[in-house]
């Protein structure tokens, strides 16, 4: 994997930014609702019916109806490792469904990390991830615990952001001020390391996504309060400058089009399988003998 040695995020840093837009993150999670829309189109294309399901990275928990209602019989589970967020979830949607007498098959919510799930292996059938393998400078080892909890023939399906997100706002910013827009891992590097954590029969593709916006303050104020600011920890401590930020406006503003401003979000989706495993845990081969079809 070809991930530079010095891209690392603060994980910690994240999930207090994450727990401060608690208020904010539902109305400006937008991104994220249209994504998961079009992660859920691919569902129709997908055999499968699993009787649970992990939301891994769920937030407040917007994905879990949609998955409802692709799968109304199955059981889901969202884990985050942000506690406001889902205190959120629990509170708003748990409150109105247990008014209306429909709260037999509420989603349970777990505060935990990617990394270390608390599930046992190979406890779900399907794992949901949207758009949260991009905090992640190292994505191995959460792909390892997802690979562990999915039961054998069970599918993980993902988005991510890719290196061109927001290459407009890095570009515009002013050479020698730091890293301001954090990194993001190339398509390519997420399927080695989904191959390299035992998934099967990768499929992934990317599109761009541009939204846009009346003033650079709009983007700025988008992003802090989904919690989505930069989390490198090569960032900058010290503050822009108003002459940076000056610099900054000035050059995005050659973007503008139409009146707006562009703002790209490469989306990265893909889904993957749990074969299963050509050797035991001791490492000794595993032989499968099938039954002799009759002639």
């Amino acid at each position: 994997m070809s991930i530079p040695a010095d891209f690392q995020l603060d994980r910690r840093l994240a999930r207090r930014r994450f727990a401060r837009s608690a208020a904010t993150a539902d109305a400006a999670n937008f991104l994220a609702r249209e994504v998961a829309r079009r992660m859920a189109e691919r569902l129709a294309f997908i055999k499968l019916a699993p009787t649970r399901i992990l939301d891994l990275g769920c937030g407040v928990g917007s994905d879990l109806p949609l998955l409802a209602e692709h799968y109304p019989r199955a059981q889901r589970i969202g884990i985050d490792f942000a506690t406001p967020l889902l205190k959120l979830a629990a509170g708003e949607r748990g409150f109105l469904r247990r008014l209306l007498g429909a709260g037999r098959n509420e989603p349970g919510l777990i505060s935990a990390d990617a990394e270390h799930l608390p599930l046992a292996h190979r406890s779900v059938q399907m794992l949901w991830s949207n758009l949260m393998l991009n905090w992640l400078h190292d994505p191995m080892p959460a792909l390892q615990e997802m690979h562990r909890v999915l039961e054998v023939d069970g599918m993980l399906m993902f988005s991510t952001l890719g290196p061109d997100t927001l290459r407009e706002l890095r570009a515009a910013m002013p050479a020698g001020t730091g890293e301001r827009v954090h990194r993001f891992i190339d398509m390519h590097d997420i399927g080695d390391c989904l191959v390299r954590a035992g998934f099967a029969e990768p499929v992934m593709d990317m599109e761009t996504i541009t939204l846009t916006y009346s003033d650079l303050d709009g983007l700025v104020r988008d992003l802090r309060e989904a919690g989505a600011t930069n989390a490198s920890l090569a960032r900058p401590r010290g503050l822009t400058g108003r002459a940076n930020w000056a610099r900054a406006r000035e050059a995005y503003e050659r973007l503008r089009a139409d009146g707006r401003l562009p703002a790209s979000f490469e989306i990265i989706y893909g889904h993957a399988w749990k074969a299963a495993p050509k050797k035991a845990p001791d490492g000794r081969d595993v032989i499968r003998f099938e039954p002799r079809r009759k002639p």
